[in-house]
Protein backbone atom coordinates (compact mmCIF):
# COMPACT_ATOMS: atom_id res chain seq x y z
CA UNK A 1 0.00 0.00 0.00
CA UNK A 2 2.83 2.39 0.79
CA UNK A 3 4.14 1.99 -2.74
CA UNK A 4 0.78 3.07 -4.23
CA UNK A 5 0.58 6.01 -1.82
CA UNK A 6 4.00 7.31 -2.88
CA UNK A 7 3.08 6.85 -6.54
CA UNK A 8 -0.22 8.74 -6.03
CA UNK A 9 1.60 11.57 -4.22
CA UNK A 10 4.15 11.85 -7.04
CA UNK A 11 1.39 11.95 -9.68
CA UNK A 12 -0.47 14.61 -7.68
CA UNK A 13 2.65 16.79 -7.39
CA UNK A 14 3.40 16.42 -11.12
CA UNK A 15 -0.17 17.25 -12.16
CA UNK A 16 -0.24 20.22 -9.78
CA UNK A 17 3.04 21.56 -11.18
CA UNK A 18 1.89 21.14 -14.77
CA UNK A 19 -1.42 22.87 -14.01
CA UNK A 20 0.37 25.78 -12.32
CA UNK A 21 2.77 26.16 -15.29
CA UNK A 22 -0.10 26.09 -17.78
CA UNK A 23 -2.16 28.69 -15.92
CA UNK A 24 0.76 31.06 -15.34
CA UNK A 25 1.92 30.69 -18.96
CA UNK A 26 -1.52 31.46 -20.37
CA UNK A 27 -1.94 34.55 -18.20
CA UNK A 28 1.49 35.87 -19.28
CA UNK A 29 0.80 35.26 -22.97
CA UNK A 30 -2.69 36.75 -22.84
CA UNK A 31 -2.19 40.46 -23.47
CA UNK A 32 -4.80 42.50 -25.24
CA UNK A 33 -3.54 45.69 -26.76
CA UNK A 34 -4.10 49.05 -25.13
CA UNK A 35 -4.41 52.36 -26.89
CA UNK A 36 -2.01 55.20 -26.14
CA UNK A 37 -4.78 56.91 -24.13
CA UNK A 38 -5.41 53.76 -22.05
CA UNK A 39 -1.69 53.44 -21.36
CA UNK A 40 -1.55 57.06 -20.17
CA UNK A 41 -4.49 56.40 -17.83
CA UNK A 42 -2.67 53.44 -16.28
CA UNK A 43 0.07 55.73 -14.96
CA UNK A 44 2.57 54.00 -12.65
CA UNK A 45 0.64 50.71 -12.87
CA UNK A 46 1.98 50.26 -16.43
CA UNK A 47 5.63 50.21 -15.37
CA UNK A 48 7.28 46.83 -15.85
CA UNK A 49 4.16 45.04 -17.10
CA UNK A 50 4.18 43.28 -20.45
CA UNK A 51 1.79 45.25 -22.65
CA UNK A 52 0.77 45.67 -26.25
CA UNK A 53 0.11 49.25 -27.32
CA UNK A 54 -1.58 50.27 -30.56
CA UNK A 55 -1.44 53.57 -32.40
CA UNK A 56 -0.41 55.22 -35.65
CA UNK A 57 3.27 55.74 -36.48
CA UNK A 58 3.86 59.49 -36.46
CA UNK A 59 5.05 61.03 -39.73
CA UNK A 60 8.83 61.51 -39.79
CA UNK A 61 9.43 59.88 -36.39
CA UNK A 62 11.21 56.69 -37.51
CA UNK A 63 14.95 56.80 -36.73
CA UNK A 64 17.33 53.86 -36.94
CA UNK A 65 20.30 53.90 -34.57
CA UNK A 66 22.40 50.76 -34.95
CA UNK A 67 20.20 47.81 -33.93
CA UNK A 68 17.54 50.11 -32.40
CA UNK A 69 14.59 51.73 -34.11
CA UNK A 70 13.07 54.81 -32.44
CA UNK A 71 9.60 56.02 -33.41
CA UNK A 72 6.48 57.61 -31.95
CA UNK A 73 3.03 56.03 -31.70
CA UNK A 74 0.28 58.62 -31.93
CA UNK A 75 -3.39 58.61 -31.03
CA UNK A 76 -5.16 61.92 -31.56
CA UNK A 77 -3.02 64.44 -29.61
CA UNK A 78 -1.30 61.82 -27.43
CA UNK A 79 2.21 60.61 -28.28
CA UNK A 80 4.19 57.62 -27.01
CA UNK A 81 7.92 57.32 -27.75
CA UNK A 82 8.92 53.74 -28.56
CA UNK A 83 12.31 52.02 -28.89
CA UNK A 84 12.35 48.67 -30.71
CA UNK A 85 15.22 46.34 -29.83
CA UNK A 86 13.87 43.08 -31.21
CA UNK A 87 15.70 40.35 -33.05
CA UNK A 88 13.09 40.05 -35.82
CA UNK A 89 13.19 42.43 -38.80
CA UNK A 90 10.45 45.05 -38.89
CA UNK A 91 7.46 44.25 -41.12
CA UNK A 92 7.41 45.70 -44.64
CA UNK A 93 4.24 47.60 -43.76
CA UNK A 94 5.98 49.48 -40.91
CA UNK A 95 6.25 53.06 -42.18
CA UNK A 96 5.00 56.57 -41.46
CA UNK A 97 1.24 56.66 -40.92
CA UNK A 98 0.87 52.87 -40.54
CA UNK A 99 -1.17 51.38 -37.73
CA UNK A 100 1.20 49.51 -35.42
CA UNK A 101 1.09 47.40 -32.27
CA UNK A 102 4.20 47.43 -30.09
CA UNK A 103 4.71 44.53 -27.69
CA UNK A 104 6.97 45.20 -24.69
CA UNK A 105 7.24 47.04 -21.38
CA UNK A 106 6.91 50.65 -20.28
CA UNK A 107 10.17 52.11 -19.00
CA UNK A 108 10.68 54.44 -16.02
CA UNK A 109 11.72 57.19 -18.48
CA UNK A 110 8.34 57.15 -20.27
CA UNK A 111 9.72 55.35 -23.32
CA UNK A 112 8.03 52.10 -24.33
CA UNK A 113 10.64 49.33 -24.77
CA UNK A 114 9.30 47.12 -27.58
CA UNK A 115 10.57 43.64 -28.34
CA UNK A 116 8.11 42.99 -31.16
CA UNK A 117 6.26 45.16 -33.70
CA UNK A 118 3.22 44.37 -35.80
CA UNK A 119 2.12 46.84 -38.46
CA UNK A 120 -0.43 47.21 -41.19
CA UNK A 121 -1.03 49.81 -43.81
CA UNK A 122 -4.63 50.96 -43.37
CA UNK A 123 -5.13 52.16 -46.93
CA UNK A 124 -3.61 49.16 -48.75
CA UNK A 125 -6.81 47.14 -49.10
CA UNK A 126 -9.46 49.85 -48.97
CA UNK A 127 -11.62 50.31 -52.03
CA UNK A 128 -10.50 53.03 -54.44
CA UNK A 129 -13.03 55.40 -55.98
CA UNK A 130 -15.00 53.47 -58.62
CA UNK A 131 -15.41 50.36 -56.50
CA UNK A 132 -12.01 48.74 -57.19
CA UNK A 133 -9.57 47.67 -54.48
CA UNK A 134 -5.91 48.67 -54.41
CA UNK A 135 -5.00 45.42 -56.18
CA UNK A 136 -7.51 46.17 -58.96
CA UNK A 137 -10.02 43.47 -58.04
CA UNK A 138 -13.66 44.03 -57.23
CA UNK A 139 -14.29 44.37 -53.47
CA UNK A 140 -15.78 41.46 -51.55
CA UNK A 141 -19.44 41.47 -50.55
CA UNK A 142 -20.61 40.72 -47.00
CA UNK A 143 -20.50 36.97 -47.64
CA UNK A 144 -16.83 37.21 -48.73
CA UNK A 145 -17.44 36.60 -52.46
Amino acid sequence: MKRYGKFAALITVLLGTLTWLAVSGVSEAKTYYKTVAELNQMGQAALGKRLRVAGDVEQGSIRRTGAEVHFVLRQNDLRLPVVYRGSEPLPDTFRDGAQAVADGRMGQDGVFQASRIQAKCASKYEAKPGGRTAAGAAPLNKAGF
